[in-house]
């Protein structure tokens, strides 16, 4: 490091004692003596180690804040300073105003190096310029920055810096710099600004009007407009309007968004029916009204023009039924014996799975995506009928094991549980795959297997079990007691796991036994040992363990006195993100304990606060000491969890056991509104799903509110609602 720019405080600082993303920041000193350093390829590593380290995926640490001083100076030395600048930018843009936290003073460091930020926007060079107009706004200081970038915008000429120096000053000030965004969206003007301008007046909140909506189409393919922008949420501009705009949730909103998809999706040149439709997906996933608005103008436009369809798949499948009338198109494409026809099928089946099942029995084998679509995906139920022609191809893959290939054997063993009974005549091939397939088969054989069948699928089974391949015994043991009630090799199976399995093993072992209650009493030891000693410096996996013996100690003997120590151990691990399903697995076993869990109320109350946390503590408290909870204001928090998509589901199960006396008028309208606004609520982390969970939720809302409804309510119905979208009413103003 230069030591003219970097006296020896920067070696002296405590480093090994700051943090950042990988632990100690004793490595920082020599990134940024890289970074300032004459080799270009070394530098392009520091920065890109800066940005891995101390602002990781968008998080800052305490070595942050500690860095920022280092790194202005290099950038006010002229080294690799646009760089630099944007690395401040970002500092500042993931950091938080007040407090004492490593956000707060991260954004703190950037802002105090605002002199050289506003200084470094009449650079000679555009990158610099574009950078520091990008850093200094986020640091979200209006007072000192908003003057020096609105004279740079009067005088600046490159319109990239031109785009991020508008964008800059709305975000500063969103008032203040509306009427400057208004006026840049006409004709005439450098293409980056205009679509700025868009973009910017969405930002300020200004209505959506005719001007708005003809600028943003006749710009389009928008992206090449944007490719140079710093801030990445903006760089594709018609998603981001039409997602501001449903944002909204306002009547005008939706039918500016709408309006201007319909109007892209009709345009259907390749760049701009590809923004049109990454827009459109998007749209699926905030607005519940979506699928049917755009259904129209998306089928539409595939009959009008079918070779548009390949790029419009994903979208297609999104749209799920609404998409029907595509369905003859989409089936023309699966015919064919190419590439496409594979992901044509498994759009097929989501919109119209009936029409599909003959294409995907007719080439099985050929169209894994087809069947993966058939089977739900990876966390999906199955979504096609026991079909004999299916039938009878999934029996003939099934009679060939050697031959199925990744994940064939999966599907079909999904596929086969789904149907049950009436895929009992494939039972041949499923004991044939057995061998092969011993974790998938298993399942399938219990659920395909008739009454008279048992004996022999309980004779397979126990040779399995007996076949000391580890893989597929616990399954097989656990289908024998389910078709026979023959608990003794299961028995067997989860002792030896419990004594000498890894954790996964001891875990799903103890979870099995605690299913079986009271006939695993002989389990009782190797599960206390299974335990291990509780310590505060147990990894997530043994945690895991210790919950999943803790519940089935309580459920095969009602040992309350080991379980609350394991659970309490597991509680205690609130802190890292990383616990949350673990903490909310053990909250579930306090909750079975009743007042022997009592131990742990004020674990409990610790955590009910934690919008994560609050729907499984609820029920827990109501279990263990329903005393101290404040009905309705812990309504109100089980309402906030729902509102955030944390844990929404069980969040309306425990409004039901809270009951109806915890419901205020106000609760039972914030519910409503969840229930019926156009914002979906739920937003699955599975790949296309968004719909279908946010579906189920507003179907389960419904019915907590049905069963809610307080003195005077009379019997809600959504149509009744005057806030339901489907009613036709007047719909709810901006949140």
């Amino acid at each position: 490091m230069d030591s003219l720019l970097f006296p020896a405080e920067a070696e002296a600082r405590a480093w090994a004692a700051l943090t950042h993303a990988y632990g100690s920041a004793a490595d920082v000193p020599d990134s940024l003596r890289a970074l300032a350093g004459d080799d270009d390829e070394e530098a392009a590593d520091a920065l890109s180690e800066l940005y891995g380290s101390i602002l990781h995926q968008g998080s800052v640490y305490s070595a942050t804040a500690h860095a920022v001083p280092f790194l202005a100076r290099i950038a006010a030395a002229g080294i690799r300073a646009a760089d630099v600048i944007a690395l401040l930018g970002g500092i500042a843009e993931n950091g938080a105003d007040g407090g004492g936290s490593d956000e707060a003073a991260a954004r703190r460091a950037v802002t105090a190096e605002l002199p050289l930020l506003l200084a470094s926007l009449d650079d000679e060079d555009s990158a610099v310029r574009q950078a520091a107009a990008w850093a200094a706004a986020m640091t979200g200081e209006a007072g000192t920055a908003y003057g020096p970038l609105r004279d740079r915008f009067t005088v600046e000429t490159d319109p990239q810096v031109l785009a991020e120096l508008l964008g800059g000053l709305v975000h500063l000030d969103p008032g203040r710099a509306a009427a400057l965004a208004a006026g840049a969206v006409g004709p005439g003007g450098p293409a980056e600004v205009r679509v700025a301008a868009v973009m910017a007046c969405v930002d300020a909140g200004a209505d959506w009007e005719p001007g708005h909506h003809d600028a943003l189409l006749a710009l389009l393919p928008a992206d090449p407009h944007v490719a140079g922008r710093m801030d990445l949420d903006r760089t594709e501009p018609l998603q981001y309007v039409v997602s501001a705009l449903l944002l909204r949730d306002t009547p005008a909103g939706r039918d500016g968004a709408y309006a201007l998809l319909a109007a892209a999706l009709r345009r259907g040149e390749p760049g701009v029916l590809a923004e049109a439709v990454r827009a459109s997906e998007s749209a699926v996933q905030i607005s519940r009204s979506a699928p049917e608005r755009l259904a129209g103008p998306m089928c539409d436009a595939v009959r009008r023009d079918p070779s548009i369809t390949p790029e419009v798949l994903s979208l297609l499948r999104l749209l799920g039924a609404h998409a029907a009338p595509a369905a003859p198109v989409l089936a023309e494409l699966a015919a064919r014996d190419d590439a496409q026809a594979d992901q044509a099928l498994a759009t097929l089946v989501v919109v119209d799975a009936e029409r599909a099942v003959p294409f995907l029995a007719g080439d099985l084998a050929r169209r894994p995506r087809a069947l993966d679509a058939a089977c739900g995906g990876l966390f999906g139920s199955p979504r096609v009928p026991c079909d004999p022609g299916l039938l009878a191809a999934v029996r003939a893959r099934l009679a060939e094991p050697g031959a199925l290939d990744g994940q064939e054997p999966y599907r079909y063993a999904a596929l086969l549980e789904s149907w049950g009974g009436d895929a009992s005549s494939a039972l041949p091939e499923v004991l044939a795959a057995l061998g092969a397939f011993p974790r998938q088969m298993t399942r399938a054989l219990a659920a395909v297997c008739a009454p008279e069948d048992r004996a022999v699928a309980g004779e397979a089974l126990r040779r399995e079990v007996r076949s000391g391949q580890r893989e597929g015994r616990p399954g097989a043991a656990k289908a024998l007691y389910e078709l026979t009630d023959d608990i003794e090799p299961l028995l067997t199976v989860l002792a030896e796991l419990l004594e000498g399995g890894d954790a996964d093993g001891r875990r799903e072992a103890a979870s099995v036994a605690a299913g079986l209650g009271p006939r695993a009493a002989v389990l009782l030891p190797a599960l206390s040992a299974a335990a291990g000693v509780p310590t505060t410096e147990r990894t997530v996996p043994e945690l895991d363990v210790a919950v999943a013996v803790a519940e089935a100690l309580w459920r095969i003997a009602g040992r309350a006195e080991e379980a609350v120590p394991l659970l309490r151990g597991a509680l205690s691990g609130t802190e890292a993100s990383w616990m949350r399903w673990t903490v909310s697995r053990a909250v579930r076993v306090v909750a079975q304990l009743g007042e022997e869990g009592r131990p742990l109320t004020e674990a409990l109350r610790a955590l009910l606060p934690e919008p994560l946390q609050t729907p499984v503590v609820v029920p827990a408290l109501c279990a263990v000491a329903p005393e101290t909870l404040d009905g309705p204001a812990t309504a109100g928090l089980l309402l906030d969890s729902a509102d955030m998509d944390a844990d929404p589901f069980t969040a309306l199960d425990a409004l039901l056991e809270l009951g109806p006396a915890a419901m205020t008028a106000e609760h039972r309208r914030r519910l409503t509104e969840l229930a019926e606004r156009d914002l979906r609520v739920t937003a699955s982390r599975v790949e296309g799903a968004t719909a279908s969970a946010d579906e189920r939720f507003q179907g389960r809302a419904r019915e907590v509110l049905r069963t809610l409804r307080g003195p005077g309510d009379g019997a809600w119905t959504e149509e009744a609602d005057p806030g339901s979208p489907e009613s036709g009413s007047v719909e709810s103003e901006p949140r």
